[in-house]
């Protein structure tokens, strides 16, 4: 009978505990699906009633925020007032804060509140016990705070040949007033997942710039249009929302059939061969991804059905909708290497990483956005695991693609037989370094990777003390190359 109490452990709204009661539901979850839901709805009532050409841009700042503080409160209840109290402080800073520190003191004021508050949770609540969790949109907000310092900071304090074209182009000229400021931190299309945007590429959404913009950008020629073309995000938001339903029943059956805890479950271990523990390592990781593509693809249809996230024409003329995206799960799910998978799983954290750490920092630079992407994520000791681990397999799985690749590519038989290799090796090296993200804790950890005889660690280091270093030939053209630019910061690894 306990079992029947659980949902109640939320802070939020209690108003839909029917719901998760008849569903099974944790409370929280319910509350955090029920304010997407209604997101979604609004976002379309807000691009078809709400336009620029119908309401102004106060009116449109205003009902973004109010909206977006109101599914906080919903879903978080008074823990949502660490999101309002940094928020309000940050401010402060923009407003207080010389232009020369203004990014400094929002970066460390930013993550200084964060970590209090994700070590509050660690301790009270004691690795993953049922609560809600008021860390997501923190981390969000977090993201936020400190792009637009940076890009206030770039816009009214460097000289443009200080800067990069990327930098120039995101540079914001005059600091941000409070409405402004609250909208784009508080929005109700981001407010719960995210994900993080460009603070120019937000404003011009909200001022009805966003779309001409981004045609303008890609030297838009008319082809057969008289004027700027009008593209409608409907293909994109029904494309989106398939892959959210198809997700979410993944979730609600996978996930709970196959619980990750397991991998490090005593009897298990003890019982089964170890082909057995990697395999169903390999399907309850597997099993665990649905939920990120859930909650990644429904906030970035969330956007588009408010008219935000156009990205100009592809190669093919198509529009596309992706300026906000945050994984490829076409890409993810066939990726023959770490640098494939990373470039395409949580997209917008790795430009934001790029953005404010891996472009300015003085020295070290690799160091520096691994650290700073641990810290940022949290203070399980599970996080630690997971970015120590990837930093040899990486630099592994780059000397071998170097050393052997090349003998792969003289046919096509090679290369399809080179790929399947690797895609097989890239899955299981991605499972074996991210189990300590879901397990969270050190004990567990050290089971699993004992349970796996260190294998992954143990050949990583055999190929780098075996292997020759031998320089990647097509490297300064890919790091050059105009597309996949904003994760520049992750070919340095690869």
């Amino acid at each position: 009978m306990a079992e029947s109490n659980i949902p109640f452990r939320t802070t939020g709204s209690k108003l839909l505990h029917p719901v998760s009661e008849l569903l099974g539901v944790p409370l929280d979850q319910v509350n955090f699906l029920a304010c997407q839901l209604c997101a979604l709805l609004a976002a379309f009532w807000f691009r078809l009633y709400l336009s620029p050409n119908k309401a102004s841009t106060t009116i449109r700042h205003a009902v973004a925020t109010l909206l977006g503080a109101y599914f906080a409160i919903f879903c978080f209840g008074w823990y949502s007032l660490h999101i309002f109290t940094m928020v309000s402080i940050c401010y402060c800073i923009m407003l207080k804060a010389s232009i020369q520190n203004l990014h400094r003191y929002s970066l460390i004021v930013a993550m200084g509140y964060l970590i209090l508050c994700q070590v509050s949770r660690v301790y009270i609540f004691n690795y993953g016990l049922l609560s809600t969790d008021f860390s997501g949109p923190l981390m969000i907000i977090t993201q936020k705070i400190t792009t637009v310092a940076f890009q206030v900071h770039d816009g009214l304090c460097k000289k443009d040949e200080e800067l990069t074209s990327e930098q120039q182009r995101l540079a914001v000229k005059a600091r941000p007033t409070l409405l402004e400021y609250l909208s784009y931190n508080l929005n109700f299309l981001s407010i719960l997942a995210g994900p993080c945007s460009n603070y120019k590429d937000y404003i011009s959404f909200i001022e009805g710039r966003h779309i001409a913009m981004k045609l303008l950008e890609r030297n838009w020629k008319p082809n057969g249009y008289n004027r700027l073309p009008e593209p409608s995000p409907a293909g994109a938001i029904i494309y989106k929302l398939c892959i959210t339903t198809g997700s979410l029943i993944l979730f609600l059956s996978l996930t709970k059939a196959l619980p990750i805890v397991y991998i490090a479950d005593d009897k298990f271990i003890n019982e089964a061969s170890f082909l057995a523990r990697l395999s169903y390592a390999y399907i309850a990781i597997q099993a665990a991804r649905p939920k990120y593509y859930f909650a990644w693809t429904l906030a970035d249809a969330i956007n588009n059905a408010a008219g935000y996230g156009f990205n100009g024409i592809d190669t093919q003329g198509q529009f596309r909708w992706d300026l906000i995206s945050n994984l490829n799960i076409w890409n993810i799910e066939t990726a023959t290497s770490f640098k494939m998978y990373i470039d395409n799983w949580n997209i917008q954290t790795a430009a934001w990483l790029k953005r404010v750490c891996y472009d300015r920092a003085p020295h070290s630079r690799t160091a520096f956005t691994f650290f700073l992407s641990a810290v940022w994520h949290g203070v399980y000791p599970g996080y630690y695991f997971t970015f120590i681990t990837a930093v040899p397999i990486t630099l592994a799985a780059r000397a071998m693609r170097n050393n052997f690749r090349h003998h792969f590519l003289s046919s096509r038989t090679k290369k399809v037989i080179y790929d399947i290799i690797t895609w097989a090796v890239t899955q299981l090296s991605i499972c074996y370094t991210v189990a300590p993200f879901l397990l969270l804790a050190v004990e567990p950890t050290f089971k699993f990777y004992k349970s796996m005889f260190f294998c992954f660690h143990i050949l990583s280091i055999l190929v780098l003390l075996v292997l020759p270093i031998k320089p990647n030939t097509v490297k300064s053209q890919v790091h050059t190359s105009s597309n996949n630019k904003e994760n520049g910061y992750i070919r340095a690894l690869n």
